[in-house]
């Protein structure tokens, strides 16, 4: 792969341009750490405060009827984007969708235990506990998986 820098102090914002015959596994990393720097914060409402929540906080997001829930290790706030808008913003290599309600920021998982009826319990550094459905269990030992790999 060819990279070309370009630091001067003409250009007023950073941009990056990506040209390929196809969309590899590298470009995609490319791509998942500039979305990862791009979210800054997620706004976040406890009562009548805004709070500014970093996305490396938040130890997963669930729906409750209309509302979006975000969990930290101490509270809860309520977002006002919808879980497909997060499940875009945030870094599929570390939020990752567990069921229609939930997304999970692996970065705080601490363990998951098999269920009898095909879905997996996640349990959370801060001791909470939910459940992945089985319809997105595939996704997360593939994502799993590719992690596991790209360590050694």
């Amino acid at each position: 792969m060819k990279v070309i820098l370009d630091i001067h102090e003409k250009h007023k914002e950073s941009s990056i341009t990506i040209k390929s015959g196809q969309l590899d596994d590298t470009i995609e990393e490319i791509l998942e750490i500039a979305k990862k720097d791009s979210v800054k914060f997620i706004l976040g409402k406890q009562g009548n405060s805004q709070h500014l929540l970093k996305p490396d906080t938040i130890h997963y997001f669930q729906a409750d009827g209309d509302k979006i829930v975000a969990f930290t290790q101490s509270s809860t706030y309520m977002i006002k984007e919808k879980l497909y808008e997060l499940e875009q913003l945030l870094p599929s290599t570390s939020f990752i969708r567990l069921s229609k309600a939930l997304i999970a920021n692996l970065q705080h998982v601490s363990h998951f235990e098999p269920s009898f009826n095909g879905t997996l319990g996640v349990h959370f550094r801060c001791g909470r506990k939910e459940y992945a459905s089985r319809h997105y269990v595939g996704a997360l030992k593939e994502i799993l998986n590719n992690n596991r790999r790209d360590k050694k």
